[in-house]
């Protein structure tokens, strides 16, 4: 089905050194302008960020710093870029949480004002997230093929994810999972214990504000320590503690805190 348009509208995409949008920049973009009469224009870049881009995220987009060193900077293409979404509508995925904020940021980096209040903006995530239900409802239907009657009922709820958690069993048994990056993390087995393990490894509270790294190893998931090992935070900045206790965190992230910390002391 061809678009109806009355003004071009531009699919966009861009890569980045993270998903900080003050702090990270652009290492590649695409663009498909699509005109009203169907014509398709694409103008692809890939741009030198001007700071080191994290191997972690390198291995997700598969950039590297050697791959951009020669490319031009943002602000080097920022006015071709510019001309080229010049009356066009916008659309991506996921572009009004993270494209669209990355982007007018470059471009005032660069000194221009990229005005968005005047344009179309078309997310397809949203609509895939309001069309594609994702609750309790919508696996049901999913995975056990059934209507469910009296939902939010708690015993009608409770019955469905029990049905729910089978139906994946069948479905699932036997393949393996990845993270995003695509490391292997093992095979789903009719198992409960291996199943718990397989999903929440890294869990060491229940908010997430702390995780096990790949050594075992009780670490920050949060804030400007996140990354290092509890044990050495404390070692290194003990007030933390105090902090973290006083401030508004669960009960259970600080009663977890606290068992490393009384670990760390008796060491």
């Amino acid at each position: 089905m061809n678009l109806n348009l009355r003004t071009p509208i531009a699919f966009f995409d861009l890569e980045a050194t993270g998903t900080n949008i003050s702090t990270d920049r652009i290492v590649e973009f695409s663009v498909v302008k699509v005109q009203p009469d169907g014509t398709e224009e694409i103008l692809t870049k890939k741009v030198n960020p001007t700071i080191p881009i994290p191997k972690e995220v390198s291995l997700i987009h598969g950039i590297y710093d050697e791959d951009v060193k020669d490319a031009p900077t943002f602000k080097d293409i920022s006015k071709e870029l510019y001309k080229f979404l010049e009356g066009a509508d916008l659309a991506g995925f996921n572009v009004l949480k993270y494209d669209i904020p990355l982007l007018v940021e470059e471009f005032l980096r660069a000194g221009l004002d990229f005005d968005i209040e005047k344009r179309s903006i078309l997310d397809a995530q949203k609509i895939f997230h309001m069309m594609e239900k994702r609750n309790l409802t919508a696996a049901y239907q999913f995975y056990c093929g059934k209507l469910l009657e009296n939902a939010h009922s708690a015993e009608a709820d409770t019955i469905a994810t029990y049905e729910i958690f089978k139906a994946q069993i069948d479905r699932y048994n036997g393949q393996e999972v990845e993270d995003l990056l695509g490391n292997k993390l093992g095979v789903i087995e009719n198992d409960i214990k291996k199943l718990h393990a397989l999903f929440n490894e890294k869990m060491v509270d229940l908010a997430g504000r702390f995780i096990f790294n790949d050594d075992g190893v009780e670490c920050f998931n949060f804030g400007k320590h996140k990354g290092k090992p509890i044990e050495q935070v404390l070692k290194e900045e003990p007030g933390y503690y105090d902090w973290m206790m006083k401030g508004d965190f669960p009960l259970d992230t600080k009663r977890k805190f606290t068992q490393v910390k009384l670990r760390s002391f008796n060491k």
